[in-house]
């Protein structure tokens, strides 16, 4: 049943890198035989453009109550508060630390490097126009975002439906997280149905996405043709230059953050552990999940790293769906990308909301193939950034999913690493000295 899934999955992103190529190559051909033709106006207006917004929309349409349902549940499954507290604790500030520390590496990569600027920010607003305005409420609510005190007041919902209704991304996450953490006090049947009626509407919902998503192959298609019409050939140069930026941040977390938080928090060797983990990190390349790699770290964990089993089960099964760093710098890098891109200044205060965004819906992002699109494309909307521009960066998006999806399992297992150390049952052996005698054998 897996390696049907996974077939399909791989089947699903060979088709959209091919309607990634169609659109770029057909819309470079008429970027350079018909600048500015009525014709292309009329397809961009009539075919591609309302093709495009049908794709958005129906991710729209989902994504409150996948963000909603998935942190609840996470929340949720830290278990009886009373025998997992302390480990409970631990997972979440470390995942709420290291998450935050991946976030500020992608936006201070993007603000150095600016790999979206250069382009004309009128010619950019110009090919948008009619699909900004097709996106609805989630744009047009932007432009009277609060600053200052209010912004940060307005995270906290006085309605919550009124918050869901205008797709205030925030405040839902507020709430998820405030309900999620309220399952996981209570411990009654009826709380437990509740937690059980709330995962049926994630899987739900994650089932209808996985029907959306089939139809990403003509929207990508839809999408590069509008923008590599107009753009042409920059359009190449500036897609170089993302893919090594998320690159370069993805990096700068796998080989300097985690490191460090292996040696002086969970006093091992990064040299032991990269080694004993690469089994995990090569599934994890190979299957771009970390659900479906979920098991290999299991036993990478038990096998090779000796964690105590019942802190390991618990902060890998958590971190499958919480702890996802790569995910949290590549929608850090893709919202400010696109921002540049399209000449969309954001404030401090805006990119501190994007950065918080980016921790809570690392939270909140399934471990599957594309699991964090619908999160890119609400971001992109909460800024006033065009939502439709999430189909210039998706046709890379499988090389990318592959890289992140390494950090993220990587990052679970040095969770389970450094929120091993202190617990009563943790062998000091395995982890202590025997990386420090491997790593220098005689």
């Amino acid at each position: 049943m897996t390696t049907i899934e996974e077939r399909r999955a791989v089947s699903l992103q060979m088709k959209m890198l091919i309607g990634f190529i169609v659109g770029l190559v057909v819309g470079l051909i008429a970027h350079v035989t018909s600048p500015g033709a009525p014709w292309v106006d009329a397809v961009t207006t009539y075919v591609t453009g309302p093709i495009g917004q049908i794709f958005l929309r129906l991710l729209f349409m989902l994504v409150i109550p996948l963000l909603f349902s998935a942190l609840v549940v996470g929340i949720a499954e830290m278990g009886d508060v009373r025998s997992l507290k302390r480990v409970g604790i631990k997972t979440l500030v470390f995942t709420v630390a290291i998450s935050s520390v991946a976030v500020v590496i992608a936006l201070a990569v993007v603000n150095i490097f600016e790999p979206g600027a250069g382009v004309d920010p009128a010619l950019a607003q110009t090919l948008l126009a009619d699909a900004r305005e097709g996106a609805g409420a989630i744009v047009s609510a932007s432009a009277d975002t609060p600053s200052g005190v209010s912004a940060f007041l307005n995270i906290i919902p006085s309605n919550v439906f009124a918050a869901a209704s205008a797709n205030d991304i925030l405040a839902i996450m507020f709430f998820a997280l405030f309900f999620g953490i309220g399952l996981l006090l209570v411990n009654t049947p009826s709380a437990q149905r509740l937690q059980e009626t709330i995962e049926g509407i994630f899987h739900v919902t994650m089932r209808l996405i996985g029907i959306v998503i089939r139809l990403a192959p003509i929207a990508i298609a839809c999408f590069m043709f509008n923008l590599a019409a107009v753009f042409g050939w920059d359009l190449l140069v500036r897609l170089g230059a993302y893919v090594g930026v998320v690159l370069l941040a993805l990096g700068i977390h796998m080989f300097v953050t985690y490191p460090l938080a292996l040696r002086f928090l969970g006093r091992m060797s990064p040299i032991h552990f990269f080694r004993e983990s690469q089994e995990a990190m090569v599934m994890a390349f190979s299957t771009a999940s970390s659900n479906a790699t979920l098991p290999t770290a299991l036993r990478v964990a038990d096998e090779r790293l000796h964690l105590p089993s019942r802190v390991s089960r618990f902060v890998l099964t958590i971190g499958a769906t919480a702890n996802q760093n790569g995910t949290a710098i590549f929608e850090g890098v893709t919202v400010l990308f696109l921002a540049q891109f399209f000449g969309v200044e954001l404030t401090l205060v805006q990119q501190a909301m994007v950065l918080l965004v980016c921790i809570l819906g690392g939270i909140g992002t399934a471990g599957v193939p594309a699991g964090s699109l619908p999160v890119v494309a609400l971001i992109l909307g909460m800024v006033g950034v065009p939502p439709e521009g999430i189909g210039l960066v998706l046709g890379v998006d499988r090389f990318l999913d592959m890289c992140r999806t390494t950090l993220n399992v990587t990052g679970d297992l040095t969770a389970a690493v450094v929120i091993s150390r202190g617990e009563e049952d943790v062998p000091l052996t395995p982890i202590e000295e025997t990386p420090i005698a491997e790593a220098h054998p005689s």
